[in-house]
């Protein structure tokens, strides 16, 4: 189920599903730390006798963020009910404290007595194993913790009016939720092991009006710690908090100045909710998480809640094309505490820089493995370069000279076949096979390039030829290996076999958008032209919603058989590949309108009413399919935008110019 509201100050990272239930709840670290795992916090509501919970059979949602902000705006209705509730939240920019204020419309015309509920399911630090959750008479709250973790739940204006505590998920108990639905909390005191709590508040609707209540989660070190959380939201106020956090975030999102013309109202509108929500993906440390919706555990006991090098990489790119120059700063120094020695990043990486998990092999055939995607590595290079030429911040830069930059140009200039000139082979972008791919070679020509332009930089003349000569080589062998006369196209990839015979993979993918994308050949290169026809005519899916495919016959949650009509189910990155692949390649502002213009506007079109993009969409439905939201899929969307509205000033200059000549 896509997380359809993230919301995130860069510690705390709140994750609801499309029912309006926290499904997530990270802390203190973005993507790391899951206190909720999966498991519900509901909201609950008593009234007339009846209790129901919120997103159940019955009621109608519209999920939606205030305008530029992050701040939810979510109307939920009960036509039995006859009762509406509207939901302001947020995670304030500041302090680690999630807050919401839920106000309550009456549509019987009677006055009634309302009950709110509120459920918590921690499962702190992951699990449940040895949490405890007590009423605290000092806070007037409900707290859970275990070692260095507190959480406290409020209501009102301070203080819990009823409460439970209780087990779960042990000797058949299901959860104190349960006591939720007779409209009554039994008050139990404390409890510990698996547990959960719920706490709840009794109002007066008035007929035909309206009644608020406030609620918060304040996440702390200690209990001193999250009680004086408690004692700022209760001094300031949650509509304070809520107020605050929306002024700062709609302040945020207009750094970057997009110049609209030619851009429907719609792309407009998730460009800036594209930046917002990357940012939720963002820790304060520096890591860019790849997302951290953590449903997909159920289908590899794992998550993509860490950070991918090369994912980071191209979300920083986008981020500094927007102007927000000092998280990209952040990221490379991430980058530079988490390279190995040998001067290349594994697989991926947990939020504090700890190697997280990989299924990439060190040993396979009886033979010892380097188990990287060296695409991550040169693209780290390649984002830092355009950092660095669009903030000239020299005194970033010189700390990461030695230990990130030269170390990481070794490695690529070290990491190749003394044959071909082509890089060693390494696993694809896709994480699928190992072999010399074409988005990794246009990676590493990008990634060299730009460690030489940092040594010409620095006054190292040496190992500036040293890097320019590398690059030139290695394009030159990317047109010698991996474009194939007979397909009349690039391959993704090749592998040469014992004698040296060249086995080229003419499977059409959209990755080799990277050979153009990272400058390895110019987009008007004809191979390249005809390369990305291919891509446009095979990979589009013709048979369904529409947008393009990864390649030929996409396993992944595959859907149709019909690979002629629907390749594989439409990626919103591949999709965007194409539309900056069509703003490249036009020379008249009718032709980028024509070409580029409905990509853009798909990927508008297919996103969430939240304004979140997934991975990849179902090919009839359109519905999400894997991880949502998915950050790379945002930044791209930012970065195709910010290429759209550049070339189209370029454009419209030239032609006002030829015009007036």
């Amino acid at each position: 189920m896509p997380r359809d509201l993230p919301l995130s100050n860069g510690s705390l990272l709140v994750c609801f599903d499309s029912r309006h239930r926290i499904r997530d709840l990270y802390w203190p670290h973005v993507g790391m730390e899951n206190h909720a795992t999966g498991h519900l916090f509901r909201i609950g509501v008593w009234i007339d006798g009846k209790f129901s919970w919120v997103g159940d059979e019955g009621w109608t949602l519209v999920n939606r963020y205030r305008e530029d902000s992050l701040v939810t705006d979510v109307v939920a209705e009960s036509r039995d009910l006859a009762l509406t509730l509207r939901f302001r939240e947020a995670v304030d920019f500041h302090l680690d404290v999630f807050v919401r204020d839920v106000k309550a419309t009456d549509r019987s015309g009677r006055e009634r007595e309302l009950r709110l509920f509120f459920t918590q399911d921690f499962h702190i630090s992951g699990n449940e194993i040895g949490d405890t959750a007590y009423y605290d008479p000092n806070t007037r709250a409900v707290i859970h913790y275990k070692a260095r973790r507190w959480f406290l739940a409020n209501l009102g204006r301070g203080a819990v009016p009823h409460f439970a505590t209780g087990r779960k998920d042990l000797h058949g108990a299901e959860g104190t939720w349960r006591d939720c639905e007779d409209g009554k909390l039994e008050g139990n005191p404390i409890a510990q092991g698996s547990v959960d709590s719920a706490v709840g508040a009794t109002l007066t609707l008035p007929a035909n009006g309206e009644v608020s209540l406030a609620y918060w989660l304040a996440a702390a070190e200690s209990y001193d710690d999250v009680e004086k959380l408690n004692r700022v939201v209760v001094d300031k106020s949650p509509d304070e908090l809520i107020r605050r956090t929306e002024n700062y975030w709609r302040l945020w999102v207009r750094t970057p100045v997009l110049e609209r013309d030619g851009l429907p109202d719609a792309v407009v509108q998730l460009f800036y909710r594209s930046l917002l929500v990357v940012r939720t993906n963002v820790d304060g440390d520096g890591g860019v998480l790849a997302a951290n919706d953590s449903d997909i555990v159920q289908f590899g006991k794992d998550t993509y809640s860490y950070v991918w090098p090369r994912d980071g990489a191209l979300v920083v790119a986008a981020l500094v094309d927007a102007g927000y120059t000092n998280m990209a700063r952040r990221f490379f120094e991430f980058c530079s505490r988490a390279i190995e020695s040998g001067g290349y990043f594994l697989h991926k990486y947990n939020p504090d820089g700890s190697l997280a998990s990989s299924w990439h092999p060190w040993y396979r055939d009886g033979v010892e493995e380097l188990p990287i995607q060296e695409d991550e590595t040169a693209l780290v290079l390649w984002a830092l370069r355009r950092y660095f030429q669009r903030s000239h911040q020299v005194e970033s830069i010189k700390p990461l000279y030695r230990s990130l930059i030269t170390a990481a140009a070794d490695f690529l200039v070290r990491y190749r076949d003394p044959d071909t000139g082509l890089p060693l082979p390494s696993h694809d972008l896709w994480e699928e096979r190992r072999a010399v791919h074409a988005f990794t070679v246009a990676a590493v020509i990008g990634g060299l390039r730009a460690a030489a332009a940092f040594a010409a930089d620095f006054g190292e003349e040496e190992l500036a030829t040293r890097y320019g000569t590398c690059a030139a080589k290695m394009r030159e062998a990317l047109v010698r290996h991996l474009w194939d006369p007979q397909a009349n196209r690039f391959a993704r990839n090749v592998a040469f076999t014992a004698d040296g015979k060249a086995v080229r993979d003419v499977t059409i993918d959209a990755s080799v958008h990277g050979i153009w994308y990272f400058n390895a050949l110019r987009v008007s290169d004809p191979k390249v032209e005809a390369t990305m026809r291919a891509v446009r005519d095979r990979l589009y899916v013709s048979g369904g919603v529409g947008g393009v495919a990864r390649y030929e016959n996409d396993y992944y949650h595959q859907v149709s058989q019909d690979t002629k009509a629907v390749p594989g189910n439409p990626w919103f990155i591949c999709t965007l590949w194409l539309a900056q692949y069509e703003v490249a390649r036009a020379q008249t502002v009718a032709q980028l309108d024509k070409e580029a213009t409905p990509l853009l506007s798909w990927v508008a079109e297919h996103a969430l009413p939240s304004g979140v993009l997934g991975e990849q969409v179902h090919p009839q439905t359109g519905a999400p399919l894997s991880v949502s939201p998915l950050t790379w899929s945002h930044a791209t969307f930012a970065a195709a935008v910010l290429e759209f509205a550049a070339k189209r000033r370029v454009l419209r200059e030239t032609e006002m110019g030829i015009a007036s000549g």
